[in-house]
């Protein structure tokens, strides 16, 4: 890693968050420490997309590298909600971008609201290459979908928690592209029509590629 060049490259990050605040008054500190901190955790992505072996951006591809493309900080995409676990769990076709077929497990529905929106999400619930391991995920499609935001759809990371009474939060500021939004190298999982959300998710990762 070149340090002067991520010390610059801090520097430059540091100063756009500046020029957000800037004139920012309608803001809580609450608000002001969120954004700062969404700022550096982007930052932090941003560095190491650049500089690591594992990123899609240095390990099968080579596509110059920029910094990555976000909406601003927007409370309105921030939902809680209850996950009803589905009775029935089907097994469904998801297929990735080279055309292959995946299998998933629709584990349940995400009943999330806010001050402004109430949203259904699907849980899906997908065995890792061990064969053993499970992990779940939300993937969805919005509005925003093929125009500024990447064509095939974008993902919230998701983790599950054994209390069924649990009230989870889903923060659309932290959503992303998966790897093939940069490299055609890669292959990644297509929401389905049911993972369509009828609003423009107006938070979290652009387009990489205009």
């Amino acid at each position: 890693m070149n340090k002067f060049k991520t010390h610059i490259f801090i520097i430059l990050t540091l100063a756009t968050v500046t020029l957000l605040f800037w004139g920012c008054d309608n803001y809580s500190d609450d608000q002001k420490e969120y954004i700062a901190k969404l700022d550096k955790f982007r930052t932090e992505k941003n560095i190491e997309f650049r500089d690591s072996s594992y990123s899609p951006f240095n390990r099968k591809s080579k596509v110059e590298f920029h910094p990555l493309n976000y909406f601003n900080a927007n409370f309105d995409f921030i939902f809680t909600g209850k996950l009803i676990e589905n009775n029935i769990k089907d097994t469904v076709k998801v297929y990735g971008t080279k055309g292959e077929e995946r299998k998933s497990v629709r584990y349940g529905l995400l009943k999330l609201k806010n001050k402004k929106h109430n949203l259904d999400v699907n849980i899906y619930e997908t065995l890792a290459r061990d064969g053993v391991t499970k992990y779940y995920s939300i993937w969805f499609t919005d509005k925003t979908t093929n125009n500024e935001s990447y064509g095939v759809g974008r993902y919230v990371d998701f983790e599950l928690n054994s209390n069924p009474n649990f009230i989870y939060t889903v923060d659309f500021n932290y959503s992303y592209n998966p790897y093939c939004a940069y490299s055609s190298e890669y292959s990644c999982a297509i929401p389905t029509k049911e993972d369509y959300l009828d609003i423009a998710i107006e938070a979290g990762e652009k387009k990489f590629h205009e």
